[in-house]
């Protein structure tokens, strides 16, 4: 199944339980989603590829408060609240030969420091997997989803896109690249997934607010776990696992990451918490997220091999 961007699959600025599917698959099942992204003042001038869904959704007015525009929700049959949803994430493909990247006066992790928007548009070339710079320098691609998420519970109604929470959203984590699979703690029927924030190549930390941010198509496997025991966004690679932690202090971001991979660890590995401890110590790697989405994000990495 092919779900593509379009006014009626797209929603702009926030996640809601209560909006309807877009489309509905079964679990175990592959979805190719296509996204894209920006408002009409980051659009390019002549000689690029701009999607003409985007330009349809423009046309149909944008929200007046920031956020993401994403596609979906995909309704997963089956999920229900207190299920997993594995998110394999198969590929992720370039969909137009530009992205774009801001500064703003006020945001950011150095909000006080530059006080005049920058802003620039970046070719990319799709053959050689690469962005060239203002000042000419290539550099490589590794594309990934900025935004992966079920919908939120109920009970919280409507919210941002901007804050990484318990049911993932803006994780801006650049690890989950095509190969990756990410776990999302379900908390509505249908667990109702949605992406988007596409970019081309981001650091950790994502310090100026922007990546490269651009249009791209994702291919997924969407599967309903009911054997595990996961109740915050998780992810493995094929070398590592990976927790996170999301909150506007950095230093509780850190807790939450460890505190978490202590328990895997010592319930993969049989050993005690305080084994585990030691061996995030010795072997585990904490890397800072994003620090600019307001919930500020952390996550750790340990190998599989050492378990």
């Amino acid at each position: 199944m092919i779900v593509e961007a379009s006014v009626e699959t797209c929603h702009w600025g926030f996640f809601d339980a209560a909006l309807p599917a877009v489309a509905t698959v079964p679990s175990g099942a592959e979805v190719t989603i296509n996204t894209v992204s920006g408002t009409p003042s980051v659009l390019p001038g002549k000689g690029f590829h701009v999607p003409p869904e985007l330009l349809e959704i423009h046309a149909a007015g944008h929200p007046s408060v920031p956020g993401h525009l994403l596609t979906g929700p995909v309704e997963v049959e089956g999920a229900r609240p207190g299920d997993v949803l594995q998110v394999d994430i198969l590929d992720v493909a370039l969909r137009q030969d530009w992205g774009y990247n801001f500064i703003r006066p006020l945001a950011g992790t150095l909000p006080l420091d530059f006080d005049e928007f920058h802003m620039n548009i970046l070719p990319l070339d799709l053959d050689r997997g690469e962005a060239t710079l203002p000042w000419g320098l290539k550099l490589p691609l590794a594309p990934f989803f900025g935004v992966m998420a079920v919908a939120p519970p109920p009970s919280w109604g409507r919210i941002s896109t901007i804050e990484p929470r318990a049911h993932g959203g803006n994780l801006d984590n650049k690890e989950l690249i095509a190969g990756t699979t990410l776990f999302l703690p379900v908390f509505n029927e249908g667990a109702l997934f949605s992406c988007g924030d596409g970019h081309g190549a981001q650091g950790d930390g994502e310090v100026c607010v922007t990546a490269i941010e651009t249009a791209l198509q994702g291919r997924f496997r969407l599967t309903v776990r009911r054997d595990l025991d996961i109740t915050y966004p998780e992810a493995e690679t094929a070398t590592h696992l990976i927790t996170m932690g999301m909150h506007a202090d950095l230093d509780t971001c850190v807790e939450i990451a460890l505190r978490r991979m202590i328990s895997i660890v010592s319930e993969r590995a049989g050993i005690t918490r305080a084994e585990a401890y030691m061996l995030c110590s010795l072997a585990g790697d904490l890397r800072i997220t994003q620090t600019v989405n307001r919930e500020k994000g952390v996550h750790m990495m340990m190998a599989k091999a050492l378990l």
